[in-house]
C-alpha cells in the first residue's frame, strides 16, 4: 500500500472548492473527503478489472465516511484512546510495508501534498476504528466446542479426499485365453472360486500364488503388488476390496485378462490429523542504529547476498559473524516453523521463496533481514494447533456478520444530516 493510500479517505491534494456534504452528530464530512475516497475506490475497482461508476463510487465513499465518523465517535464515547507511541508504531509499520524509512515516508507524503499532521491523524483514526471494532464486535462472536469439532471433522474429510489411503494387494490371476470357449471359461471360473475359498480358509497365499497364478511376475513378488495409491489400481480391484479388512480375500473378479483373487495385505490410511506446511528458513538480521541507518543495512545485506550467490561467501558463516539475532550461533537457522510463528511481513516474504532461494533484503519491525528458505515439509498439527486453527477460522467467518450488525446499530443511533451542494 502506498503511503498516500492511508490518508486519501480524509486528506487529498484535490483543489476543487470545498463544502460540507453531511453532518454526523454535529461533525462535518466535506466534499473533498468524499472526492478523495471516491477516487481511491475507483482506482481499486479498476485495478481488479471491475467496471467503475463515478456516481456509485461517490455514494459508497460518503456511506463509508458516515459509518467511520459514527464509529470513531462511539470509540471516543467509550473512552477508547490512541497514544502517540501507538501512532509512531503505525507510522513505522507503513514505512516498513513500503520498504522505506520513516524519513523517506514523510518526504513522499510532502511531495504528495499531504501534511504530516493529517497523515498521523488518519493513522490515529484507523487505530481507533480497529480498537472499537475489536472491543465491540469480537465480544459478540461465540465459538462452541461443537462447532470446532464439526469444523475439524469436515476438514479431515476434505483432507482424506485429497490424500486417499494407500493399498497393498496380493493377487492370483487365473488367465483366460483370448479365444477361450464357454466351457473353458466356466472351468477357469470354477478354479478361481476354489482358490479364493482356500485363501479364505487360511491356506498360505504365497503358496497358492505359486501353484495357481498365471501372472508373469508371480515368482518375483509372490503375488504382492506393493503399497501404492488407489489411483494406481484398476477401479474394479478397488471396488472389490473396498469393504474388506486387512487379511480379507475378495470374491472372484473378472477382467479382460481373466479371473482375479485379491487379498488385502496392508492399508495405509490417510492422516487422521490435519496437516500443515512447515518451512525451515535462516536469516541474517541487521538492526538500524545511530551508527547504521536502514539504507546502509539494506546496502550491506545486498552486498552479502551477491557474495553468497556468487559463492564468495557462506550464508551460515556470515550469519554467525554479523547477524544481530539469537539465531546467529546456529548460522541463522530458525528451525521448522508453522504458519503464524513469524511477523506477517517476514512470513509473507518467506512463503514466496522456494527451497534454496535467497530473498532480497526485507525490512520488518525488527530490522533488515536477508532470508533463505532451506526446506519445506507437510507435518501433522497438534491437537491444540488444530483447535486454534478451527477457532480462528470460525471466528473470522462470524466476524463479518457481527460487524455488519454492529455497524448498522451505530449508524442507526447516529444523527446524520445530508447537505446540498452550494449553488
Amino acid at each position: 500500500m502506498s503511503p498516500a493510500a492511508w490518508t486519501q479517505s480524509s486528506t487529498s491534494p484535490v483543489r476543487s472548492a470545498d463544502f460540507v456534504v453531511a453532518v454526523v452528530n454535529s461533525e462535518p464530512i466535506t466534499n473533498q473527503e468524499v472526492q478523495a475516497l471516491s477516487l481511491r475506490l475507483l482506482r481499486e475497482a479498476r485495478a481488479q478489472g471491475l467496471v467503475a461508476d463515478s456516481a456509485e463510487s461517490k455514494r459508497l465513499a460518503l456511506d463509508q465516511l458516515i459509518n467511520e465518523k459514527a464509529q470513531i465517535q462511539q470509540a471516543i464515547a467509550l473512552g477508547i484512546s490512541v497514544d502517540d507511541a501507538a501512532v509512531n508504531q503505525a507510522e513505522s509499520n507503513v514505512a516498513n510495508n513500503n520498504q522505506i524509512s520513516v524519513d523517506v515516508l514523510r518526504q513522499r507524503l510532502q511531495q504528495d501534498g499531504i501534511s504530516l499532521a493529517s497523515f498521523r491523524e488518519q493513522l490515529r483514526n484507523q487505530l481507533l476504528l480497529t480498537r472499537v471494532r475489536e472491543r465491540e464486535v469480537e465480544a459478540r462472536v461465540r465459538i462452541t466446542d461443537l462447532e470446532i469439532n464439526q469444523f475439524l471433522a469436515e476438514q479431515l474429510e476434505r483432507q482424506a479426499a485429497r490424500i486417499p489411503a494407500d493399498l497393498n494387494l496380493g493377487m492370483i490371476l487365473i488367465a483366460v485365453p483370448e479365444n477361450a470357449s464357454d466351457e473353458q471359461i466356466a472351468r477357469l471360473s470354477e478354479r478361481a472360486r476354489s482358490v479364493a475359498q482356500r485363501a479364505r480358509q487360511g491356506d498360505d497365499f504365497s503358496a497358492l500364488v505359486t501353484a495357481f497364478s498365471d501372472a508373469p511376475d508371480r515368482s518375483s513378488n509372490g503375488g504382492i503388488m506393493g503399497l501404492r495409491p488407489l489411483s494406481r489400481y484398476p477401479e474394479l480391484f478397488v471396488q472389490a476390496v473396498a469393504k474388506l479388512p486387512v487379511g480379507g480375500v475378495s470374491d472372484v473378479v473378472r477382467s479382460g485378462a481373466g479371473f482375479h483373487v485379491l487379498k488385502v495385505i496392508q492399508r495405509q490410511s490417510a492422516p487422521t490429523t490435519l496437516m500443515t506446511t512447515q518451512t525451515r528458513a535462516r536469516h541474517i538480521l541487521l538492526r538500524p542504529s545511530p551508527q547504521l541507518s536502514q539504507t546502509q543495512a539494506i546496502a550491506q545485506l545486498n552486498a552479502i547476498r551477491r557474495d553468497i550467490l556468487s559463492g564468495r561467501a557462506d550464508f551460515a558463516d556470515m550469519a554467525k559473524r554479523i547477524s544481530q539475532d539469537g539465531s546467529a550461533p546456529q548460522g541463522g537457522d530458525l528451525g521448522w516453523a508453522s504458519p503464524g510463528m513469524f511477523v506477517p511481513e517476514f512470513e509473507q516474504a518467506m512463503n514466496q521463496l522456494r527451497p534454496g532461494q535467497l530473498a532480497e533484503p526485507l525490512v520488518s519491525r525488527f530490522g533488515v533481514h536477508l532470508i533463505e528458505v532451506t526446506d519445506r515439509r507437510d507435518a501433522p498439527m497438534s491437537d491444540a494447533e488444530q483447535r486454534n486453527l478451527a477457532r480462528s477460522t470460525l471466528r473470522e467467518g462470524k466476524l463479518d456478520d457481527a460487524y455488519a450488525g454492529w455497524a448498522q446499530e451505530i449508524r442507526g443511533r447516529a444523527f446524520v444530516e445530508m447537505r446540498e451542494a452550494p449553488q
